[in-house]
């Protein structure tokens, strides 16, 4: 295997120094254009090529970002990602991705190998089943700027881009109350997800807000999957208040829900509708989808994520305290109209 050709090379095949062709291949204002030109010509003929890790040091950075995801086979994340390497890719950073398939101890010691990369910053949508979140905490002692989406940890001094949940769950809610229900179940998440609080609170202040009684045994939390979803379902229809209208987590536990249901005989859109969240492509493909589900914007959330992040990277040597980003999007209901 050829050796690549060194700077030094350069110089003796034109009876330079060092300095100069090194000054000459950054175009330095102290070397002058014929120079630079000459040694620029030569640096192509000889087949040279500049060393990245050696730019990278000088210029403390080395243009690249980590992104640790759950789950990328979903098209929430799998459309927020699209958005973040769109922007990376116009702002010459290279992405390294990792999955944590939901995994507390696979989160941290990814978050471990990404700091040895020598990242210039790190986006985050923390896994389902953390608990404990000192890995993100030793990022700040590492100087390593970084910011949640979507999925975000209960820690006070951080960055975040985030979807206003509260609110989708009280149009949620909203959504059924008009169509009749007064019994509304919950499927909601890991009590570990702050998302899982924000569906609960959302679901408390619209029945609230309408006079209706908070019963907390219509909530039942499960771990998204399929298993766990069923388990949660059954917990519902053999509730003494059967409700006849439920919220899921997801399209993905709407999914899991609809199916056992449809197993047990349940008549579904008849003897319980359904309303979700994140309007998935994959509603489209399903015989029963939710009546309605709550849009959470990935794409807008993957661009503000990553727009942040490059702030805090370009501010990285400025002013020791800084305000903390805590942007929130507005969530949507789409309502399916009959068809569609």
């Amino acid at each position: 295997m050829k050796k690549p050709v060194t700077i030094k090379e350069i110089a003796k095949k034109l009876d330079l120094s060092f300095s100069t062709v090194s000054r000459a291949l950054h175009a330095h204002p102290s070397i002058s254009l014929a120079t630079q030109q000459r040694v620029k010509q030569m640096a192509v003929e000889m087949g040279y090529e500049p060393n990245q890790t050696a730019i990278f040091f000088q210029k403390g950075k080395t243009f690249t970002i980590g992104v640790i995801l759950p789950e990328l086979a979903e098209a929430f994340f799998a459309v927020a990602m699209s958005a973040i390497e769109d922007i990376a890719y116009k702002r010459n950073y290279t992405i390294l991705l990792a999955q944590s398939h939901d995994d507390e101890e696979r989160e941290k010691l990814l978050v471990e190998k990404l700091k040895t990369h020598r990242i210039d910053g790190l986006l985050v949508s923390v896994a389902k089943n953390t608990s404990n979140f000192e890995h993100f905490e030793q990022l700040k002692k590492s100087r390593i700027p970084t910011v949640f989406f979507d999925r975000i940890p209960p820690l006070k001094n951080i960055h975040y881009v985030a979807c206003n949940i509260e609110n989708g769950s009280v149009e949620a809610v909203n959504f059924l109350l008009k169509r009749g229900h007064r019994n509304i179940g919950l499927i909601n998440g890991p009590t570990s997800l702050m998302a899982s609080g924000q569906r609960k609170e959302g679901y408390i202040k619209a029945l609230q807000k309408n006079r209706l009684k908070f019963d907390p045994s219509l909530v039942v939390n499960c771990d998204l999957t399929e298993e766990g979803t069923i388990s949660a379902l059954e917990t519902l229809l053999n509730h003494k208040r059967k409700p006849t209208a439920i919220v899921t987590f997801n399209d993905y536990v709407s999914a899991f829900a609809v199916k056992h249901s449809l197993h047990k005989g349940v008549k579904v859109n008849e003897d319980i509708e359904f309303v979700s969240f994140a309007n998935a492509p994959i509603t489209d493909y399903m015989a029963f989808p939710p009546l309605a589900s709550v849009e959470q914007f990935p794409a807008i959330q993957g661009q503000k994520a990553i727009d942040t992040l490059l702030d805090l990277i370009a501010n990285k040597d400025g002013e020791e305290e800084q305000a903390f980003y805590k942007t929130v999007i507005e969530a949507e209901l789409i309502e399916r109209t009959k068809g569609s």
